[in-house]
């Protein structure tokens, strides 16, 4: 039987975030459909049938990954790469980015996202078990040796024709750590992108406000 390109699409997701759930992929692949979540099960049900992908059970909804995935079903890296799609999600509430890559390799570092949205490169860490300040001191020290070598200085996402740009770090993280604000970089931390992107968003200039006669409010020039 051969594969729509909607089908196509789904494997191809399955295959880079590493594992999905029911709902994410009908979110991203069924959202036109009148039923969304019955029909992307119909599909999934069908792939699986064909040995595509299979089906995780234990979890609800349903996780997927590829047929020959070596992921196991109590991999503790199930957890982390859910983390990772629902990171996607949420970016693509605000805009579809530009680039979206899970764990690309460097000899030094391997962040667990690069991404570009709002005209904007990030590395993206989500750190959702608990780290020592140390440990991710040595971690950011990896993105520093990234830096200097100027790998990322020949990317083909650089813009052409200008200084080569380095990415920002975005920590995505329930915690807080003590990091240094000397890095050639600049770093972020923030619970979720909701919550980084509130936080870097212009703030009103505050000015004062009164109440006329009328009961109108007037802001004060």
């Amino acid at each position: 039987m051969s594969l729509s390109q909607r089908d196509r699409n789904i494997l191809y997701d399955i295959r880079k975030f590493r594992v999905m759930d029911t709902n994410s992929i009908a979110n991203l692949h069924f959202d036109n459909n009148k039923n969304p979540a019955s029909s992307a099960s119909n599909v999934l049900l069908r792939l699986t049938r064909l040995k595509y992908i299979r089906r995780l059970r234990g979890f609800s909804p349903y996780l997927y990954m590829l047929s020959e995935s070596k992921i196991k079903q109590d991999s503790n890296k199930i957890p982390h790469f859910l983390e990772l799609l629902h990171v996607y999600k949420e970016i693509r509430s605000i805009e579809e980015p530009r680039i979206f890559q899970v764990e690309p390799r460097y000899e030094m570092v391997r962040p667990d996202i690069f991404t570009i949205f709002m005209r904007t490169p990030f590395y993206i860490e989500v750190q959702r078990s608990i780290y020592s300040d140390d440990e991710m001191t040595k971690k950011l020290d990896r993105y520093e040796k990234l830096f200097e070598s100027g790998i990322v200085n020949e990317e083909t996402w650089q813009p052409k024709g200008k200084t080569p740009v380095f990415p920002y770090i975005l920590i995505i993280t329930d915690s807080r750590y003590n990091i240094k604000n000397d890095y050639p970089f600049k770093v972020f931390q923030a619970g979720s992108i909701t919550e980084f992107m509130n936080s870097v968003k212009p703030q009103p200039e505050n000015k004062p406000v009164y109440k006329s006669e009328n009961g109108t409010i007037k802001i004060k020039i």
